[in-house]
């Protein structure tokens, strides 16, 4: 059975903290015992730079680094593990491919397309781009319950459109998106596409071959791995096409002060000494979530978003921003007459840990016509309870604010 209280007990944190509600797993998830360990293991019994020696510890570093490629490029079902690249997270992922695919291709007059719910980590390389290149950026509307206009859309798709980027799961609204059907969407009409599966890639079981996307990014830090480490997946003709846009070590293959020619992939887009203990210990994350079990976690997580919706209706002034039909366990709110500020840090004096803003979503914020939402986030080790003790922060902040 899958049991948050004793999942809790991997976790370090919650051992310091007995009394830790900690709801803010959008923005970074706790660690658990096992990763912590293998980093501090790395550090202590393997710790040499990769691909440059030929002695036993860096032979032991490459083989680390190396297998956690294998490891990420088995998880969603690459190819070929030269086709993940390591990255520093999500926003590193999407620069990349933003400079090294879309800026060489655009033109002026075309466009780039994206939807309405981004992150601004999928907005603002996209926005930057167009401006170099005075291409357009279009935008995917969604509507009041926060689900994507797919007629839109399709209105939207054309051949202008050079590359579509697009959440899987929004940070904010919690709303899965239907990343199948817009890819075989976007693909009948040549536009290649970008996956954001930051807040998606622990809780769903992404195979890239099935959904022929082109590229998928994502980070560590929200798969209970180290911060600091990422991935982007890639289709290989588009990698091969693709020039770096960092150089030095490493990414080289032949260097003279009048040419310089580049390694093959992945590591032509890897210049410099990497994260390379977080790397190794991404791995180790990956290992854990596999033995939860992604479909196990969705279940959760689905069971805490219906608790948390039941819970919380009751409390009054709320009001509720991201009602998918298709959502994931992320609940953003707002309590008439107070702040999301004043709610987030008074819950945080209690060890209630929540966010509060815009959540580096301000055009939704613009939809809605509000400053920012409260949000609470879930993730394996949140229970039933800790929603018991939102509620009863929530109403305590209300009896002295209200």
């Amino acid at each position: 059975m899958f049991s948050p209280q004793q999942i809790r007990q991997s976790f370090p944190v919650f051992q310091h903290f007995h009394d830790l509600v900690y709801l803010d797993n959008a923005s970074t998830t706790q660690k658990p015992q096992v990763v912590i360990e293998a980093e501090r293991a790395y550090y202590e019994q393997h710790n040499a730079n990769v691909h440059r020696g030929i002695y036993r510890l860096a032979a032991e570093a490459t083989a680390l680094y190396e297998g956690s490629r294998e490891r990420c490029a088995r998880f969603i079902n690459a190819p070929q593990a030269k086709q993940v690249i390591f990255t520093s997270g999500t926003t590193d992922g999407i620069n990349l491919v933003a400079q090294c695919f879309a800026l060489p291709r655009l033109e002026p007059g075309d466009q780039v397309l994206i939807s309405a719910m981004e992150h601004h980590s999928n907005l603002i390389p996209w926005q930057q781009v167009c401006l170099a290149k005075k291409a357009e950026l279009k935008v995917i509307p969604f509507n009041w319950k926060g689900e994507l206009d797919l007629q839109a859309l399709k209105d939207l798709l054309n051949p202008k459109v050079k590359i579509l980027a697009l959440t899987h799961i929004s940070n904010t609204l919690g709303t899965i998106n239907p990343i199948a059907e817009i890819i075989a969407l976007a693909h009948e009409q040549g536009v290649p596409v970008l996956v954001d599966a930051a807040q998606s890639i622990s809780s769903h079981q992404i195979d890239v071959q099935a959904l022929d996307v082109d590229f998928l990014v994502f980070s560590g830090h929200k798969i209970f791995g180290p911060t600091g480490t990422g991935v982007l997946y890639g289709r290989e003709k588009f990698l091969k096409e693709m020039p770096p846009y960092r150089f030095g070590g490493e990414m080289i293959r032949d260097v003279t002060f009048e040419k310089t020619t580049f390694a093959p992939i992945p590591h032509k887009f890897e210049a410099g000494t990497p994260n390379i203990a977080g790397i190794a210990t991404l791995a180790t994350a990956l290992d854990f979530v596999e033995s939860l079990g992604q479909k196990n976690i969705a279940a959760h997580l689905q069971i805490l978003l219906a608790a948390g919706m039941e819970k919380l209706s009751s409390i009054p002034g709320i009001q509720f921003y991201g009602e998918a039909a298709q959502k994931s366990g992320i609940i953003s709110f707002t309590i008439e007459g107070i702040h999301p500020h004043d709610l987030a840090t008074i819950l945080g004096q209690q060890d209630i840990c929540i966010r509060a803003g815009h959540h580096c979503t301000q055009p939704i914020m613009d939809f809605y016509d509000i400053p920012g939402t409260v949000r609470a986030s879930f993730s394996v080790y949140n229970s039933v309870e800790d929603l018991d003790k939102l509620k009863q922060g929530l109403a305590q902040v209300i009896g002295v604010m209200g």
